[in-house]
């Protein structure tokens, strides 16, 4: 493949994984504010969850960053990452 490949646009994201310091803050933000189910744990180290039963649609883990500091405004990391509801009125609920 050269530099002229171009990704198709039918290309999803299956599953994104996160380095958190704490695994109950993070499941406190991703599954009772935003809803998403635990599929997995793995202790208290790591936590899979995902939305409609998938496997997995985001994993959450501290095997390289329990009680870490957050991460510096200008260092590099994710910046970004969006969660798109069916509905607006799905969204609303959250809020």
């Amino acid at each position: 493949m050269g530099t002229d490949y171009i990704i198709p646009a039918q290309t999803r994201i299956g599953h994104v994984h996160l380095k958190v310091s704490d695994i109950e803050k993070s499941l406190a933000f991703y599954r009772d504010l935003l809803g998403f189910e635990v599929t997995t744990m793995y202790g208290s180290q790591a936590a899979f969850i995902s939305a409609g039963g998938y496997h997995h649609h985001i994993g959450l883990n501290t095997w390289h960053s329990k009680g870490a500091s957050p991460a510096p405004v200008h260092g590099v990391g994710l910046y970004h990452t969006a969660i798109l509801y069916p509905t607006r009125k799905d969204l609303a609920v959250i809020f």
